[in-house]
């Protein structure tokens, strides 16, 4: 026997039909670690409703545990490697995620960490729409420029210093605001600058490196030296506890 977890979604309701198809096609077609595992899709009712179903993690997004704990730099490590390793197998397959953060990063109680929400995603290598979510959009996405896969790298960086600071940059600025400084303040700082270790640093530096000749590919990154620094993730159950009982109060 399996636990698993249904998405419901009603059809009548979904402004953009085509977006859910995506996520069930691409989901159908992924077999990584670290990307949540698609299990079957279900039309009930006389076809007013559509049941998505994938495996279960109980440890819930990655958001709780960057609100509600502070990370460990070698947690933040282990994460990241997991997080780059699968984007790396996404953008070898012609996938670009285009909404990564930590909303849509799941995690399970013995240590799993895995991409979810393929809504968003375009299989191709350049595109101009602008999708995703203001606080963690490459400068090129929010200026309407072409854009490939890099633009993944880029959240991934603003994904690290959401873990090291407990939020993303510009977070308390509305989200026109936060466009705006997203494409004319260069690169962001992390603020608890004393935590970061040079290994760290370099990371971001390769992932939010405003000129995207410049900024590094996921595949570039996958053996990282920051990595080294991880430490075993099962020790995440006490973060994730903790977020857990904070949420419930």
């Amino acid at each position: 026997e399996q636990l698993v977890a249904i998405k419901r979604m009603a059809l009548a309701e979904q402004p953009k039909l085509e977006l859910l198809l995506t996520e069930i096609e691409v989901m159908r077609s992924l077999n990584h670690p670290n990307i949540i595992n698609y299990i079957e899709s279900y039309l009930t009712d006389c076809d007013k409703e559509l049941w998505v179903v994938m495996e279960y993690l109980g440890g819930g997004s990655l958001t709780g545990v960057c609100t509600e704990t502070v990370l460990r730099i070698p947690q933040i490590a282990g994460i990241c490697a997991r997080c780059v390793d699968a984007l790396a197998y996404l953008h070898t397959r012609g996938i670009i995620h285009r909404d990564i953060k930590s909303d849509n990063i799941l995690l399970g109680m013995e240590g799993q960490v895995k991409i979810i929400d393929f809504g968003f995603c375009a299989q191709t290598s350049e595109r101009q729409t602008m999708v995703g979510t203001p606080y963690w959009m490459a400068p090129e996405v929010v200026a309407k420029q072409m854009y490939s896969f890099k633009v993944d790298v880029w959240s991934m960086g603003i994904l690290t210093i959401e873990m090291v600071d407990g939020t993303p940059p510009y977070l308390d600025e509305s989200p026109v605001r936060a466009l705006f400084l997203i494409t004319t303040n260069g690169k962001p700082k992390v603020q608890e600058q004393h935590r970061v270790t040079p290994h760290l640093q370099d990371f971001l530096d390769k992932c939010l490196e405003v000129e995207v000749d410049k900024r590094s590919r996921s595949q570039d990154l996958v053996n990282h030296p920051f990595f080294q620094e991880a430490e075993d993730l099962i020790s995440l159950r006490d973060n994730i506890l903790v977020a857990q009982e904070e949420q419930n109060k």
